[in-house]
């Protein structure tokens, strides 16, 4: 059995020595901004999360959760928020803690799994924000149900996913700019590449890729106990042949309801 999230901590520390456009840490410049108020973080390519899905972050406490490269977690710090970026990449966090030291701020790094986040302890945050990284794990219901335990009650979740059309087409003629269903949904590299094709990506060690369903990724988050709150689409701003067609890209705003119980 392959472990998988070893891999992908080591494919994404090579991610960063390629530069990867999410490992790539904001300027000084940007911090300077958010420290006097004028700050906006990015999870999908194009659009900046709403201003009005966030609370006051003066003093939050803040999970950015399988979101290391030194670009959210800087921004929400220097914007007043007490930070915690919780990656599975040692170089992702690499690139939190240089901007943290470059910059003087006070942010935490602490190295795992996101779908096992037994080092916190219940209701330690008042924040999650979830980049797109649940594409590199198999089972992302976890995730749901340990961010909802972590949250204190009030909390919000914010998350971006995949469009799961966009594991459907054969990757390589898509690179051709020949739109191909191949695959069904929900998708896994392991699972549904064909062997000579798996084989070449992990020669060359590119991070493994899953593809999961809307209702795992919607329904998951109200199963685990939140209330989706907002949501809204984006795609790669016309970079990508999906692109004329439909947005790839979702993201949600989750709330965790405390209701007292009788």
């Amino acid at each position: 059995m392959m472990d998988i999230a070893r891999y992908n901590s080591e494919a994404w520390d090579r991610e960063v020595e390629s530069e990867n456009v999410w490992t790539k840490p904001v300027s000084p410049e940007l911090i300077g901004k958010a420290r006097a108020g004028q700050w906006e973080i990015f999870l999908t390519p194009a659009k900046p999360v709403p201003h009005d899905w966030f609370p006051k972050l003066e003093g939050l406490r803040v999970l950015c959760l399988a979101s290391g490269g030194g670009q959210q977690g800087p921004i929400l710090a220097a914007a007043g928020a007490r930070v915690t970026v919780f990656d599975n990449s040692r170089k992702q966090l690499e690139q939190d803690i240089y901007v943290a030291e470059r910059d003087q701020l006070d942010i935490r790094t602490v190295r795992g799994k996101m779908t096992n986040l037994a080092i916190f302890s219940d209701s330690s945050f008042d924040l999650i924000v979830h980049p797109v990284s649940n594409t590199f794990v198999a089972d992302i219901l976890p995730v749901w149900k340990e961010a909802y335990r972590v949250l204190s009650p009030e909390g919000t979740l914010i998350s971006r996913f995949d469009n799961p059309l966009l594991h459907i087409f054969d990757y390589e003629e898509y690179e051709k700019g020949i739109l191909k269903v191949s695959y069904s949904n929900p998708y896994s590299d392991i699972k549904s590449l064909p062997k000579d094709q798996l084989k070449r990506q992990l020669e060359a060690k590119e991070p493994l890729e899953f593809g999961h369903t809307l209702e795992d990724q919607i329904q998951g988050q109200i199963d685990a106990g939140f209330i989706i709150t907002g949501f809204y689409e984006d795609n790669s701003a016309g970079k990508e042949l999906l692109d004329r067609y439909i947005n790839t890209f979702m993201a949600t705003k989750a709330e965790k309801v405390h209701v007292d119980k009788c």
